[in-house]
């Protein structure tokens, strides 16, 4: 598409919209696929790991705060993670229900392999793009995000 087309597009902010929804969902989905495939980490799991590693040890009831999900579904998350030794659960001695989760050694490694095979595909999925298209892609996303946020 060259310049000339992109000025004189019909479509109205919804379109744009939902194309943009389908993009989106589309290149998450591209990049989760290729960390689980590279790494056997997907994106929320990865995300979870994230918060730990840059937090430090949260409660349960924290981690789900800060990751703006259910408990339950972190409470998913973690126990997968926990089986694969990417995460420890200790009790509180005060409150049995209460779990404090930390990330373990082998966690840290397999988010740094996660990441980078994250980084990859978005290389491989943006970097097509020259500077000023990313930079004007960058302002455009920036603008939308001063909406929603």
């Amino acid at each position: 598409m060259n310049e000339q087309e992109v000025t004189t597009s019909s479509a109205g902010p919804e379109q744009v919209g939902l194309s943009f929804l389908a993009l989106a969902h589309s290149v998450r989905e591209r990049v989760d696929r290729h960390m689980t495939t590279a790494t056997g980490l997907s994106l929320s799991r990865a995300k979870v790991l994230q918060v730990l590693a840059g937090r430090g040890p949260l409660h349960q009831a924290e981690l789900a705060k800060a990751l703006e999900q259910a408990p339950r579904s972190v409470t998913q998350i973690v126990e997968g993670l926990e089986r694969l030794d990417l995460v420890t659960r200790t009790g509180d001695s005060h409150d049995r229900r209460r779990k404090t989760v930390s990330v373990t050694d082998k966690g840290r490694t397999v988010l740094a392999s996660a990441e980078q095979a994250g980084a990859e595909m978005l290389q491989q999925l943006f970097g097509s793009l020259d500077r000023r298209q990313l930079a004007a892609l960058d302002q455009l996303v920036a603008r939308v995000g001063t909406a929603v946020y």
